[in-house]
């Protein structure tokens, strides 16, 4: 599990040097978006078997599905003919028959083949417990910011997040995501600005911490705390049967939670979350620790789920999958917002890096030569055309380190990446290419006045 608490950047920088790295690699990840860019080959554990897979993560997908479905008509012929057995055993006077005995065997054979079957582990089944209708603006933040310390953390964010919004919430770790989510729900107050919460908001908020765990309490306990009997969407379900839903055995379920592991701890918050009438759900990286099977029934009830999500999640797949916009804490308290998921943002602060990083960097400069007071005498003489282009050379030098200049000073500034026009790998590119061009005038011009 080498990506559970890595930001996304640092899980990019991590896929390109296993993928560049000439080493064996083995490793065991629920990160679908990290298996699908370093796995060429997949070793399933299923039912205590390990099989090999020698493909990538999605042909493996498509392959396993292919044969969990020959499996289940299999198990359905022999559970028919087992059947068919069994009513035949119990009619009695045929079945003892001396010339029966062989079909008896058989069926006693059977009977042991069905016993040492190991059938497919189930999947949770989750189901939200959806709230009141809240009024159509969820949140207005007007301009807020926030430093720890001397360090800025959130600088003038404005934004309104509206009934139905579904916003991921990335960035680097430590650069404050939390402690947005703690501003957006008002357990923090902005040291500048304001946050207006809506109407009949009920919130219900998950702990990437399990603080919200008594590990004095049973599983059951911890889940509801007085009687067996919850409620679901206006139906009473007794606690126990209820847990199974997230794949609680009675045994567990009754278990204090110091048993569980952390998969098990993240599933029983989720089952407790869920318990709470709620039209604003706040999921502070609930993936961490859980398997994929559970990860992908919690993106299709959240997709169904009509209230508005808050998420904060370094799991790539889970964000794409799930969130209509992603607001973004890239540093020194720089929020920004855009359209989409984890992938959109992704790229565009890759490039926003790269141009950074190249602007940063600027042409080492040659002293330009006073006018010469006398002429060294010329190895060979210049033709016409070098002559003239010696001459159109520094006015062509100057030209390239001017656009440069704006340029870069243009990427440097907080409003370029804001503007929804900028074409940041473009930019990026034209800095690139002036840098080169640069260098190359003052390499000819060199060049061409050694010779004359």
């Amino acid at each position: 599990e080498p990506t559970n608490h890595l930001d996304i950047p640092g899980i990019r920088w991590l896929e390109e040097f296993l993928r560049k790295a000439d080493i064996s690699l083995l490793f065991v990840s629920h990160d679908r978006a990290f298996i699908r860019r370093v796995a060429n080959r997949i070793i399933d554990l299923d039912r205590g078997q390990l099989t090999s897979w020698n493909c990538d993560y999605e042909t493996y997908l498509t392959r396993k599905a292919d044969l969990l479905a020959g499996e289940a008509k299999q198990q359905a012929v022999f559970d028919k003919k087992l059947a068919e057995e069994e009513v035949w055993i119990r009619k009695g006077i045929q079945a003892r028959r001396t010339r029966n005995e062989g079909r008896v065997r058989s069926l006693q054979k059977l009977r042991l083949e069905r016993a040492k079957r190991r059938n497919i582990i189930g999947t949770s089944s989750l189901s939200v417990n959806e709230g009141q209708l809240s009024g159509r603006k969820v949140l207005t933040v007007d301009n807020i910011s926030y430093d720890w310390g001397n360090k800025p953390l959130i600088q003038n964010f404005s934004t309104v997040i509206w009934r139905g919004d579904k916003i991921g919430i990335v960035g680097l770790n430590g650069s404050g995501k939390t402690t947005l989510l703690n501003l957006l729900l008002e357990k923090l107050q902005p040291q500048q600005g304001s946050v207006v919460a809506g109407t009949k908001l009920e919130v219900a908020y998950f702990d990437q911490h399990r603080a919200q765990l008594d590990n004095k309490l049973s599983v059951a306990e911890n889940v509801c705390p007085s009687g067996e009997m919850v409620t679901i969407n206006g139906r009473p379900r007794h606690i126990i049967t209820y847990l199974q839903d997230f794949l609680f055995t009675p045994e567990t379920s009754r278990s204090p939670i110091t048993k569980l592991s952390g998969g098990e701890r993240a599933r029983l918050l989720l089952a407790r979350l869920f318990l709470q009438p709620a039209n604003v759900l706040v999921l502070d990286e609930p993936t961490n620790d859980l398997d994929i099977e559970t990860v992908e029934l919690l993106e299709e009830r959240l997709l169904d789920y009509d209230g508005t999500l808050l998420l904060v999640s370094h799991d790539r797949s889970f964000l794409d999958n799930v969130v209509t916009s992603t607001i973004a804490l890239e540093g020194d308290g720089l929020v920004t917002e855009y359209n989409g998921g984890c992938e959109d943002w992704l790229e565009q602060f890759e490039a926003r890096k790269a141009a950074e990083a190249l602007a940063a960097r600027s042409p080492t400069p040659v002293a330009k030569p006073a006018e010469p007071t006398a002429v060294a005498k010329p190895v060979r003489k210049l033709t016409n055309k070098e002559r003239e282009v010696l001459q159109t050379l520094p006015a062509k030098i100057k030209k390239l380190e001017a656009e440069h200049a704006a340029l870069s000073e243009k990427m440097a500034s907080t409003e370029y990446y804001q503007d929804k026009s900028s074409d940041m790998s473009g930019d990026a590119k034209r800095l690139e290419q002036l840098e080169a061009d640069t260098m190359a005038a003052y390499e000819q011009w060199e060049a061409l006045t050694a010779e004359s």
